[in-house]
């Protein structure tokens, strides 16, 4: 899947393309709906489609010390959005050019730079200067420009519209099954396995080790979690999330691979969680740490084998 910037012509083979227009973080079921609409009037008139996303994420540009709270790295929705039947990723590099044009211009780029054929948003989709856009103004602007725009009502789960502050709540209540409902999949932490201090492996529980970089902290505590190695093997495992109380305070994503054996320092892998186990606390010693674990490896087990 081509991988696209806005400051780029887009070529000649996915000229006069739908594109799906949104920031599309986490691609939840709402997302899901956005981006299906704009894949199916794409084939239907023939043209490429395109799924439009920000990065940074606007509130990041206008409030850059915001606690983190991305859902997904552009790496992970850009294999979403090639699932999902897109052609392409087009990616807007949001700070002070894009922030400062007026929705006028902002369709100006569509149709001038990026040769859309037509647009989908969500209802309450905004954009331009101060926010002075929104579904009807892209309407009324891009019909002058042949740009046909149609929004997608949103979805809704439980009574309540589907959204990724509902995302980011369950998660930060410890309820991975709930933001799973939401984004049809758990949310994963994807990044580069570093050196830790090595004490699991002392006590016969080697962890890898992540950051958490730019995503959501979700509640702190003890996950059954999934990962998938750069070999595409998926690998049953717990996963402590935390500050470490036990030790000296760093906040990490370690996991216990249950049945790996070999060296992952400098790879990548992907994490997702599935079931929060407890959360985190400081117990009596080593001896008390590692039955605990036992405990918690064995409750993971029974949980990811259901």
């Amino acid at each position: 899947m081509e991988r696209l910037l806005h400051t780029d012509r887009v070529p000649d083979a996915l000229q006069g393309a739908i594109i799906a227009l949104g920031n599309f973080d986490g691609f939840h079921l709402g997302h899901q709906a956005v981006v299906g609409r704009a894949v199916q009037r794409a084939a239907h008139e023939g043209r490429p489609a395109i799924v439009a996303t920000f990065d940074p994420h606007p509130v990041r540009f206008f409030k850059p010390d915001a606690a983190p709270f991305r859902l997904t790295s552009l790496d992970q929705r850009q294999e979403l959005f090639a699932h999902a039947g897109a052609d392409a990723m087009l990616v807007f590099g949001f700070g002070t050019e894009l922030a400062s044009t007026p929705a006028a211009g902002f369709v100006d780029l569509l149709a001038d730079r990026l040769g859309a054929g037509g647009v989908v948003t969500g209802d309450d989709f905004t954009f331009g200067k101060g926010r002075d856009g929104n579904a009807g103004v892209l309407r009324e602007l891009g019909a002058a420009k042949g740009i046909g725009a149609e929004t997608v009502a949103p979805v809704r789960l439980d009574g309540e519209i589907v959204s990724s502050s509902r995302v980011r709540e369950a998660l930060q209540a410890g309820d991975p099954g709930g933001a799973i409902r939401l984004l049809t999949r758990p949310f994963a932490v994807r990044g580069e396995v570093i050196h830790g201090n090595k004490r699991g492996r002392a006590f016969g529980w080697p962890t890898a080790n992540m950051t958490l970089g730019r995503y959501l902290r979700p509640t702190y505590g003890v996950y059954a979690v999934r990962v998938t190695l750069r070999d595409g093997r998926e690998l049953d495992g717990v996963a402590n999330l935390g500050n470490r109380p036990m030790f000296e305070p760093e906040e990490l994503l370690e996991v216990n691979i249950f049945g790996f054996e070999g060296d992952l320092y400098g790879q990548e892998i992907e994490v997702a969680l599935h079931h929060y186990l407890r959360p985190e606390a400081k117990l009596d010693g080593i001896d008390a740490l590692i039955a605990q674990i036992g405990r918690d490896a064995e409750m993971a087990r029974e949980l990811l084998g259901r």
